[in-house]
């Protein structure tokens, strides 16, 4: 007999840690289901959910790249908290339909250790939307974009009322200048994705003293950009800690339970092995 599961798709996906997060707390908790991943290609996406749709023992979905913004459309309502980002990192079948979530501007509440006025993201694409709103809590109130599509970084800084404090790659130096805080939300650095560019690394020393760069990324975990930013003192955090923050939320609508905090410690390890 089939066992009740979630799953998370993309493209590609045999990178993801995702299994490995909740399975351990499925075992953890004694709940007799499983977390899968799915390899769904942008022409595969809608019919992934009408097959899903059919499913009885199927409880959701976290999604990643390239899907986050698709996936909402594809939903039949979204939670406030995809709305706010314009993208979706979770979809869960409730009452009939699915409903589209975004666990991941609570993963970033979680990373970001302090309040800072100025920060730099890198990237506009659905995990940049997801940062926003979250620095706005913080209150920064100066936000510099860092952006292979000047276009697409201009649209989301209007998007979400900001100056229009967009750099490209080429030449970053503007965006790092006395920044009190680096969000890599991008997927630079990745495996199977290309490197951070070097105008990147080499304007991180132009950040504030006491500045934090938190990448995004978590495999591999220690990065090129955290690599240059511990050499030059900065605080680092890496992209686990998001990625278990908004995995505890997914969870609980997944299985209908908390994963225990009691077993961060052993969680990171395994992930880290």
């Amino acid at each position: 007999m089939s066992r009740p599961y979630a799953e998370v798709i993309g493209d590609p996906i045999a990178q993801s840690k995702s299994p490995a997060i909740h399975n351990f707390w499925l075992g953890k908790l004694g709940i007799d289901a499983e977390y899968r991943a799915c390899h769904v290609r942008p022409d595969e996406l809608t019919n992934y959910f009408a097959r899903r749709r059919e499913d009885a023992n199927w409880r959701g979905c976290n999604i990643t790249l390239p899907h986050k913004e698709t996936a909402l459309v594809l939903a039949d309502r979204a939670h406030e908290t995809a709305t706010r980002v314009g993208a979706t990192n979770c979809i869960v079948p409730e009452d009939g339909g699915l409903v589209a979530y975004n666990f991941d501007s609570a993963g970033i509440g979680h990373a970001i250790p302090t309040v800072h006025s100025s920060v730099c993201i890198i990237g506009a694409g659905g995990a940049a939307r997801a940062a926003i709103p979250e620095l706005d809590v913080f209150c920064a109130i100066d936000v510099r974009f860092v952006v292979r599509d000047r276009g697409k970084g201009l649209k989301l800084a209007k998007e979400f009322d900001l100056e229009p404090k967009v750099y490209d790659f080429d030449d970053p130096s503007p965006a790092f200048e006395g920044v009190e805080g680096v969000i890599n939300a991008s997927p630079l650095g990745m495996i199977g994705q290309p490197p951070m560019p070097k105008p990147i690394l080499d304007a991180l020393s132009l950040a504030a003293i006491d500045a934090y760069v938190f990448d995004m990324v978590y495999n591999p975990l220690e990065t090129e950009l955290l690599k240059r930013a511990r050499a030059e003192g900065y605080e680092t955090i890496d992209g686990l800690v998001m990625l278990v923050g908004q995995a505890k939320m997914a969870f609980r609508h997944f299985f209908g339970a908390l994963p225990p905090d009691s077993a961060d410690q052993e969680l990171r390890k395994l992930l880290g092995a």
